[in-house]
């Protein structure tokens, strides 16, 4: 890490001044946690490995014209990226039950959801993160209802896109979370993509042998949680099998 001013560490990722106005450089940490902080560990190379994931998805997602934060990769754990005003809510987009969606309706873990669920979540450790609606969201001036319209739209936008990508690597995407941050230019403001995607808030199923590769591996002690990060990236072409080298593109399974 360069030596600059530390902005803000979270549970994952600490930010540092960036080079520029309106930078901010984002280091990858290989801390993990669980069960609102409860449960902590450290998965070996997750930071280098979330980097590469979260840059890749990032990249593929501007492509499609979805706005982010993502500027560019530094080196193995750090990016660089825009400064923005975080928006306090968490978007999760489910597409299969899992995790607290199965305790909270009893529906067992797997089952293929009638279409894919969006719900809000307070981003707030002391509390838990808890679930709220619209209506807290905006009566509590957390965002308006034009930042909301626009969260939800790149929501879905974002969960067609990666379904079909994971999907073509053998990957079933089976829920994820998102933050959005407004980022100001002068007097306009627009909502992008900020924070990262990786295996630590995506559930990512095998698809022929439901055999789960993300940070459910740390939550249930499941073990081989740096296999599971590993083959995520292999498959998209990040830690190919043959050597350290990039693909252009994730390879496709048969």
């Amino acid at each position: 890490m360069t030596r600059r001013r530390r902005i803000y560490e979270g549970k994952a990722k600490v930010l540092f001044e960036g080079p520029e106005p309106g930078t901010l450089v984002q280091y990858f940490k290989d801390d993990a946690t669980a069960f609102n902080n409860q449960k902590r560990g450290t998965i070996t190379g997750k930071g280098v490995l979330n980097n590469r994931i979260s840059e890749y998805l990032m990249v593929r997602l501007g492509e499609i014209g979805v706005p982010t934060h993502f500027v560019r990769r530094l080196n193995m754990r750090e990016q660089l990226v825009r400064e923005v005003e975080i928006i306090p809510i968490e978007l999760v987009v489910r597409n299969v039950a899992a995790g607290s969606l199965t305790k909270r309706f009893g529906i067992p873990e797997g089952t293929a959801l009638p279409r894919s669920i969006v719900e809000y979540y307070y981003k707030s450790d002391e509390l838990g993160d808890p679930m709220v609606s619209e209506e807290h969201i905006t009566a509590f001036g957390w965002a308006t209802p034009p930042d909301l319209d626009d969260m939800m739209s790149l929501s879905l936008r974002i969960n067609d896109y990666l379904t079909g990508l994971f999907l073509g690597i053998g990957l079933r995407l089976v829920d994820f979370k998102l933050e959005f941050g407004r980022l100001w230019d002068n007097e306009d403001m627009r909502i992008v993509l900020a924070d990262e995607i990786s295996p630590d808030n995506c559930r990512l199923w095998d698809v022929k042998t439901n055999e789960k590769l993300d940070k459910d591996r740390f939550r249930q002690d499941l073990g081989k949680v740096e296999e599971a990060y590993q083959e995520v990236a292999r498959r998209l072409g990040i830690l190919p099998e043959g050597g350290p080298g990039d693909l252009k593109g994730p390879k496709v399974m048969q």
